[in-house]
């Protein structure tokens, strides 16, 4: 896992601005996975125990706990997903977060696009996941990724501009 800022960010002006140096570095984690069982309950725990890290949690109010939950929430859809679309289900999770947002990405080895089911019939489980994901997050989507893809996610983060250690 990568504890530190991640390189170079440009300022406004396009300038890179050296890690630590500009006004809000942007942090990331990754978690490798091998695609085995209980993959969902270990990037639950892993993006719980980064939001701590980063004084997500525990929440100074209640839009921040919802905010929270609701990213967890989140996480726990896009790898079900990948465990059950993709082969050998997903490979890795990613969290970065820069001040403003947090983008969380989620990469398997199936090429194709995740698709959001056209119709829900009441009552019955599964196909509710990316319109969970739909309507909590700011923006989705998914990107090519070698020969699989990457499926991210991204919301405003409750604590404005404060950053761990803020």
């Amino acid at each position: 896992m990568n504890r530190s800022p991640s390189g170079p960010v440009p300022d406004r002006s396009g300038v890179p601005i050296p890690p630590g140096r500009g006004p809000v570095p942007e942090y990331s984690e990754r978690l490798l996975l091998d695609g085995g069982e209980g993959a969902v309950r270990r990037c639950r725990e892993f993006s719980r125990r980064i939001l701590e890290e980063w004084h997500w949690l525990p929440a100074d109010d209640e839009e921040q706990r919802a905010v929270t939950e609701d990213v967890l929430l989140m996480v726990s859809e896009l790898v079900t997903n990948a465990c059950l679309h993709a082969p050998g289900g997903p490979r890795e999770l990613r969290l970065s977060w820069n001040g403003e947002r947090l983008r969380v990405e989620v990469v398997d080895a199936s090429p194709v696009p995740p698709r959001v089911r056209p119709a829900i019939v009441p009552g019955r489980p599964g196909g509710h996941g990316l319109r969970i994901v739909g309507r909590l997050a700011r923006a989705w989507g998914s990107l090519p990724a070698g020969r699989g893809k990457l499926v991210w996610l991204e919301v405003p983060s409750p604590l404005g501009q404060r950053v761990r250690g803020g």
